[in-house]
């Protein structure tokens, strides 16, 4: 496979962050998905690994190359369009490669629990001495300040401390594990909001900008309704929430709505030939058919039973504009029309393999996603030498040195 990835914003048309310069320290997920946005957009993301074992989601499965363990999809997704530079934090000499490298730096951005980053000498207050308006970006489970600040975190924590766990326990006998991750996925496009808000601020005043994103606050701040009631005297909104329903057809299962919006209710009744059931006084208003949600859900269900297939339940909830969608497994979702109309799946240069598919940026610029730049790194410090001869200013012999030294790597 050559040339630009698929997906990508072609023919050489200009990015929107063309020539901007980001220095990542971040690994895992919620890091290194917001500097792939920020790549996709245009920018050159210097991601800075551990020599040797790189960022730990190299090993993670699904390996795409026999015979290697650092090729994993997780990585080549989060990573895609980046630089690899190898280096050892632990050392004062890599702490003066980083430093070299943030002098020519728009954006620092590192994901260590707090703390970390000033036992290395990598802190705002070092990274700002060596770029006086830097952007520095910290992401962490807890943010950098508060009484469990300096906790270990992941999604499942932060679902966990989040109340997120509890409210979707429903009437399940216990919590449970969720497989999205979105304490992650919310931190990173947070912090590129904020990220962006900060580079327009420089550009107007020339002023730096300290930057603390919290997964927990952004996974509380994206519950739509129980904290807004539980801050001011109202109950939670769990599982199951009222009026979301799904519903087994031969097999298969529907999603549908039947509140959030003035009119759903009375579309929801006339597609079910019920017309009786929008002016029955126990389902009047919206706090009404939410104390009779069991009732509603069973209408509902014995109306959705009488359907052949999901397809047809769809068809006639789409009709009657009542938000509806089949419940699809991955690989359904990975092959569906809408999916592949709007370029969200790309493809990017694999050296072992061709090729390999990730997941396009999830909005469009100029009528088209950006799409990653790029492959994601195949070997750990694979860029080293390049970044160091060409931002840095080392001559070869000195980067020779630090290589054997074993401060940098570069394969």
């Amino acid at each position: 496979m050559t040339g630009q990835p698929t997906g990508a914003a072609g023919d050489g048309e200009p990015r929107p962050l063309d020539g901007l310069l980001v220095v990542d320290l971040t690994r895992v997920l919620a890091g290194p998905y917001c500097t792939r946005l920020l790549s996709d957009l245009g920018a050159r993301v210097i991601k800075v690994e551990r020599p040797v074992e790189g960022d730990e989601m190299r090993r993670n499965p699904h390996q795409i190359e026999a015979g290697r363990d650092d090729q994993s999809t997780y990585f080549q997704r989060v990573n895609a369009g980046k630089e690899s530079v190898a280096v050892d934090l632990s050392r004062p000499e890599g702490r003066e490669v980083v430093l070299g490298l943030a002098r020519h730096a728009d954006v620092f951005i590192e994901n260590f629990a707090p703390g970390v980053v000033g036992r290395l000498g990598l802190d705002y207050p070092a990274v700002r001495e060596a770029r006086p308006d830097i952007v520095y970006c910290s992401i962490s489970g807890f943010g950098q300040t508060g009484p469990w600040r300096e906790r270990p975190a992941f999604a499942h924590i932060i679902n966990a401390a989040s109340g997120m766990m509890a409210l979707e326990q429903g009437d399940e006998a216990a919590p449970r594990a969720s497989n999205l991750q979105a304490a992650d996925v919310l931190a990173a496009a947070h912090a590129m909001g904020v990220i962006m808000a900060a580079l327009w601020r420089r550009a107007r005043t020339g002023l730096g900008a300290r930057i603390d994103v919290s997964m927990l606050e952004c996974l509380v701040a994206a519950d739509d309704a129980t904290y807004g009631s539980v801050l001011n005297g109202g109950e939670p909104h769990g599982a199951p929430r009222p009026g979301m329903l799904v519903h087994e057809i031969g097999g298969r299962y529907v999603a549908l709505q039947t509140g959030g919006a003035p009119d759903l209710w009375a579309r929801l009744t006339r597609a079910m030939g019920r017309d009786d059931l929008t002016r029955d006084e126990r389902f009047a208003t919206p706090r009404a058919r939410r104390d009779r949600w069991p009732e509603i859900r069973e209408l509902v269900g014995g109306w959705l039973s009488t359907f052949s297939t999901v397809e047809d339940a769809v068809e006639a909830l789409t009709a009657a504009r009542v938000p509806s969608a089949p419940v699809l497994s991955p690989p359904e979702v990975i092959e569906h029309p809408h999916l592949r109309a709007r370029d969200f799946f790309a493809a990017v240069p694999h050296p072992g393999r061709g090729s390999v598919r990730v997941t396009a940026t999830p909005f469009h610029v100029d009528g088209r996603p950006p799409g990653p730049a790029g492959p994601a790194p195949y070997r750990v410090g694979e860029h080293t030498r390049a970044v160091l001869a060409e931002l840095a200013g080392y001559a070869a012999p000195r980067i020779d040195a630090l290589v054997a030294e074993g401060v940098v790597g570069a394969p």
